[in-house]
């Protein structure tokens, strides 16, 4: 009894101990380290030791300045229900909500692969791979700007990772040119004195053609009430208009809200559909289409229409790739035009539906063979992107009989491939041992979409295959 007595007074005199020791001010290092450990029982860590604790993981370490969004029109009632009819087909249910989440997201730069974007695979995938091959011409072939060491040109491997100053230079670029070219202007710059004076003295009645680029930016005030007829998406019914008759002011204009169209979770895929298809009007998307009831969204694929990149990469939404005009009828009809592709483009585009796809869905030769070489691609619903580093492949025949082709694809797909032309060259022996080392030159879909443009090369992957 006298035993547990005891026990207990020294347990009360550990506990009064440790209660002089805080009074007194004792410095922890004297005290016992058992009497520390029983002090720190239960006891919550201070804020800003748990702050210091956790860790982050930023995709990108540099933001874009966000300046708040004046001046503009309220987009009208009239124009908002024609505009969510057309790119959606309906306005009485939501849009698909990927393309009001899904921005036009840059990688960080100076890294591999720092000339991409990044995009999850759902319906933007089309739009968002069309403005990855428009930066690549920017990166490629644009690179009148960049000052190097010494004043040398930068290396292909350079042009290849851009710092974040050459990334966000290219992407403002990029938005500004594509809706330019639907506005119906070219990709150099005017003179924005004499397109604001032509604009404002009537320059299309008196037979000068002005473009008119039209950006659209999302406010905080929507116009347009929820309704049976009308159902509230957010981005839609808040747009203000922007005009502009030059390039250049384009460009600027861009820049400064470039964070709008760039932000991950944000609405630059939306804005950039809505920018282009104001710029190229209404009335003509329609046009382009053939058919007044179809929407540019309505029942499109996995990855989208392929009429979006179109309209981005030739200013025309057709969903006819051939060359020029067809005109389509028998003898009990009258002959129908289907307008394709009236001029050669910068960027072409290669397609592969399957071995059993329809041969009339095939692009025309000023798609397959672009100014530059770069394709954007459509490989059994994926869309990617392939291209040469050397400007003067498409012009020149030595080039063009063996080189290397990377491929490319938003999600983060990257390979390099070796084409080889010179097929009939080759000898049987060496065909046959290359034969039995590898698998059929068109076993993989992307061989395949290669061969639609050099039909007898020979393709090595220069590591395993994407697709």
């Amino acid at each position: 009894m006298s035993c547990r007595t005891g026990m207990s007074g020294d347990r009360q005199t550990t506990s009064q101990r440790v209660q002089r020791i805080e009074s007194r001010g004792i410095p922890e290092r004297i005290a016992p380290v058992r009497l520390m450990q029983h002090r720190d029982v239960n006891t919550e860590k201070p804020t800003y030791l748990r702050d210091r604790e956790r860790v982050l993981y930023p995709r990108s370490t540099k933001t874009l300045a966000k300046v708040p969004v004046i001046g503009g029109t309220p987009i009208s009632e009239e124009t908002c229900t024609a505009l969510r009819q057309l790119v959606f087909g309906s306005c009485a249910s939501p849009p698909r909500s990927e393309w009001t989440r899904t921005g036009l997201t840059l990688r960080p730069g100076g890294q591999s692969l720092a000339f991409g974007l990044r995009a999850a695979r759902n319906s933007t995938r089309s739009l968002v791979t069309a403005v990855q091959a428009v930066m690549l011409k920017h990166f490629l072939f644009r690179t009148n700007k960049i000052v190097t060491s010494f004043a040398r040109p930068a290396s292909p491997e350079a042009l290849l990772k851009p710092n974040h100053e050459r990334q966000v230079e290219v992407l403002s670029l990029s938005i500004a040119e594509v809706i330019w070219r639907c506005g119906g202007g070219d990709a150099k710059p005017s003179n924005a004195a004499t397109a604001v004076n032509l604009a404002s003295t009537g320059g299309a009645s008196s037979g000068v053609f002005v473009p008119k680029a039209v950006v659209v930016l999302p406010q905080e005030t929507p116009y347009v009430q929820h309704s049976v007829q009308y159902f509230q998406d957010g981005i839609t019914e808040t747009l203000h208009l922007y005009e502009f008759h030059s390039l250049e002011d384009l460009q600027i204009f861009v820049k400064r809200y470039l964070y709008l169209f760039h932000d991950e979770g944000g609405p630059g895929a939306i804005i950039l559909l809505y920018s282009a298809v104001l710029s190229r009007g209404l009335a003509k998307v329609r046009t382009d289409f053939e058919d007044q009831r179809t929407s540019m969204l309505g029942g499109s694929p996995e990855e989208g229409p392929m009429s979006v990149a179109t309209l981005l990469l030739t200013g025309r939404c057709s969903p006819h790739l051939h060359n020029g005009v067809l005109y389509v009828g028998d003898e009990n009809t009258y002959a129908v035009p289907r307008w394709g592709v009236l001029a050669r483009s910068e960027v072409g585009i290669l397609v592969h539906e399957g071995d059993g796809a329809d041969a009339d869905r095939q692009p025309g030769s000023r798609l397959k063979t672009p100014s530059l070489p770069i394709w954007l691609t459509l490989c059994q619903g994926h869309y990617g992107v392939l291209f040469n580093m050397n400007r003067e492949l498409l012009r020149n025949y030595h080039a063009e009989r063996r080189f290397e082709i990377q491929y490319y694809t938003c999600g983060g797909s990257h390979a390099t491939l070796t084409v080889d032309t010179r097929a009939s060259e080759d000898s049987s022996a060496d065909n046959a041992a290359r034969d039995d080392q590898l698998v059929d030159v068109a076993s993989t879909p992307l061989e395949k979409l290669i061969h639609t443009k050099w039909q007898d090369a020979q393709i090595q992957w220069n590591g395993s295959p994407v697709l």
